[in-house]
């Protein structure tokens, strides 16, 4: 939808040039779940440094003498140390030179005051599910904080997109630790997914005129030329499900391109998608033009 947007502002832009800018936003996906991870894992290890920090002071507290650096020791966050395959990837896609030391410093230091933190060190054993919570814990902390989320956009401009897949495959990954070897090849860029986006974006760029022209018809009352842009693709990516991608039901193109309307166009937007995609369904439906499940 953004790539299509991005050629009705800028007519030089070429189907190649937006296939070019589609894989490599798939890619930088990938790139935001590592980061994401290995910032995890930085923050949970920079509890060794508290430690030396605590032994280091002349006048060491009851609290100072008693503290364990486990949150960055524990079983979970070794594992993920020790995978050599995971170490390579980190390395491929330059995400730790994305972490500074001080940035690391101030999310723990925030982290260290509250109440689950603290709970967590004074367990005299503590389980792998014990960890898992704090590790839970703390990526909710600091991923709600906007500090964190300006960190990610100046990376990653993509990053307020992607953000709900990658905080859920975070949250998937803390809750099977420690996991296999290759446990992140389950959120590498998907062949069939990807090919299935090249080609919703090759079908709207190249049947755009065709799209609008069943479209317009179904509009009724409105001008082609006044609907807002954003809804206009969203209109025509959705006929091009509906025609051209049958192993995806009607239902479910109708409910999701509601819902991005939601998302990145007007308040009135979803009502108005869902108004036109629904006339359109029955048109299909009665012309028996669509090859889509659940229209006929």
């Amino acid at each position: 939808m953004q790539l299509l947007y991005m050629e009705s502002r800028n007519s030089e832009l070429k189907f190649s040039n937006l296939l070019s800018l589609y894989q490599t936003n798939v890619e930088k996906a990938f790139e935001l779940y590592l980061f994401n991870l290995l910032f995890l894992i930085r923050l949970a290890e920079y509890a060794r440094h508290d430690a030396s920090n605590r032994k280091a002071k002349l006048r060491p507290t009851e609290k100072d003498l008693v503290f364990t650096p486990k949150l960055g020791t524990n079983e979970l966050i070794v594992s993920l140390n020790k995978n050599e395959a995971l170490e390579r990837r980190f390395l491929k896609s330059h995400v730790a030179s994305k972490i500074e030391r001080d940035t690391l410093r101030t999310f723990y230091t925030e982290f260290a005051k509250t109440e689950h933190y603290q709970n967590y060190l004074e367990q005299t054993e503590s389980s792998t599910q014990d960890h898992q919570n704090i590790l839970l814990e703390l990526f909710k902390h600091y991923s709600n904080t906007e500090s964190f989320n300006e960190l990610l956009e100046d990376h990653y401009p993509a990053w307020s997109d992607d953000k709900s897949l990658v905080v859920a495959s975070i949250k998937k990954t803390i809750k099977i630790l420690p996991a296999p070897t290759n446990f992140y090849e389950e959120y590498l860029p998907n062949e069939e997914t990807s090919q299935y986006g090249a080609e919703l974006l090759r079908t709207t760029y190249y049947e755009s005129t065709s799209l609008q022209e069943i479209i317009q018809p179904v509009l009724k009352n409105w001008d082609a030329e006044r609907v807002a842009i954003i809804d206009m693709i969203l209109l025509k990516m959705a006929l091009a499900e509906l025609l051209h991608f049958p192993t995806i039901p009607a239902k479910v193109t109708l409910n999701e391109f509601v819902e991005v309307s939601k998302l990145y166009s007007t308040d009135k937007s979803k009502d108005f998608i869902n108004g036109i995609l629904d006339r359109l369904m029955k048109q299909l439906a009665e012309s028996g033009k669509s090859t889509n499940k659940g229209v006929d």
